[in-house]
């Protein structure tokens, strides 16, 4: 008997328990649990709520399954990866312990993240090392990879130690082409004197469960993301891969209360000495483990997908959702069209037209669309493997519907 195939589109989508009366196009803010997932949280809840102690004990047993199967999906060394909660507390883990002197710089860009940019602010102040704010592009539309490349170029001065990155851009829908970022900065750094490098750490978050990717070929010394998004994991899940470079330029600032470090700790060791860095640099505390430890079957599902059918099947949705955005007149399309420069997200404008105005009608016609939490806003669709063709043609029909009837009032 040959083995099961991948399941098909529809059978993804009936593992969700999302309202079918609805056009589910924000996914991409925090995930619906598919069944596996949903399976191993009651299963761990119910384990802790009839002997919490008892249960508690397989913590680590527990952890290991975790770390193996993000290890595989990474193709990474399962030691190098940290567990978090989200991609806030992942990059807090980087930036606030990455060890910097006054006169070091920071380099990011316009086109991060609020989290991101207020933990630069913060790191800037604690240090002493000079924050810069470089733009990789001026017109997100029209973006080449040579002019991403080309102002990154210009932005790495002498004194750069640590570059921020964002590998999709949430407010834009731009996908930087990190490979090619990774061998700039790779050039920059064999003039660098050992321990003087610039490192690369990048917030993966809109990336990870939509590319068919290995980190190692991102050119970077962290990955850090949140489960909880296209990966369809457990809510309140993240974490931090790092490369060993990267490990060693970073100071715990949580102890870890992972088994690995704590028993070291307990007889009298330096858990600096034998444990990973991953196990180190997971903050401690107690999370909701339900749904850490059933973010093995998060990984395992989408696994059984199939990374490359997950981004075939996601690139196909958001070319679909490009051609019918581009019929609707008043709507100008932020996102590029080319697949290399862009990933899992649509976001664009109404000539004239706030984009709350705009979320708040499509949802009276029950289309459930985003908007970018930016300063310079827009509305959003991000199709994903949840999605069929219909619910995206459902979603530019009621834009089509609504634009000629918004009112001046509402303009």
């Amino acid at each position: 008997m040959s083995p099961p195939g991948p399941p098909s589109w529809d059978q993804v989508r009936a593992e969700f328990l999302l309202d079918p009366s609805y056009a589910h196009l924000s996914m991409s803010l925090v995930a619906s649990h598919p069944g596996p997932v949903r399976a191993a949280v009651e299963r761990h809840r119910a384990g802790l709520d009839a002997n919490p102690a008892l249960y508690f004990h397989h913590r680590d047993d527990l952890v290991r399954v975790v770390l193996d199967r993000a290890g595989a999906y990474l193709g990474a060394a399962p030691g190098d990866i940290a567990l978090t909660d989200s991609t806030t507390a992942g990059l807090a883990v980087v930036l606030a312990g990455f060890r910097l002197r006054p006169g070091d710089e920071i380099v990011s860009t316009a086109h991060e993240h609020y989290a991101a940019s207020e933990m630069l602010r913060f790191k800037a102040a604690a240090s002493g090392a000079r924050h810069r704010v470089i733009r990789l592009y001026r017109e997100p539309r029209l973006v080449t990879e040579e002019e991403v490349v080309s102002a990154l170029r210009e932005g790495i001065s002498d004194e750069t130690r640590l570059l921020v990155l964002t590998w999709v851009h949430s407010g834009t829908g731009v996908k930087l082409p990190l490979g090619r970022l990774g061998e700039l900065v790779a050039e920059v750094n064999r003039g660098r004197a050992e321990g003087r490098e610039v490192l690369v750490c990048v917030d993966g978050v809109h990336g990870f469960g939509v590319e068919d990717f290995r980190v190692a070929d991102l050119g970077c010394d962290f990955f850090v993301t949140g489960c909880h998004k296209w990966l369809f994991g457990p809510r309140g899940t993240g974490l931090v891969w790092g490369s060993r470079r990267g490990w060693d330029a970073v100071t715990p600032v949580s102890p870890s209360f992972d088994v690995e470090v704590f028993w070291p700790w307990y007889l009298g060791f330096s858990p600096d000495d034998v444990a990973p860095p991953g196990r180190r640099f997971s903050p401690g505390g107690f999370p909701a483990f339900e749904h850490r430890w059933a973010l093995a079957e998060a990984f395992e599902f989408h696994t059984a997908i199939g990374r490359t059918a997950v981004a075939a099947r996601t690139r196909q949705l958001n070319d679909r959702c490009q051609e019918g955005l581009a019929t609707v007149p008043g709507v100008s399309v932020r996102t590029p069209v080319d697949p290399a420069l862009s990933a899992g997200m649509v976001c664009f404008d109404v000539a004239d037209v706030p984009p709350d105005v705009v979320v708040e009608r499509l949802l009276e016609a029950r289309v459930v669309a985003g908007q970018t939490p930016y300063r310079s806003s827009a509305v959003r669709f991000a199709p994903s493997v949840v999605n069929s063709p219909a619910d995206v043609d459902r979603g530019v029909e009621a834009l089509s519907a609504l634009v000629p009837g918004l009112t001046d009032a509402e303009r």
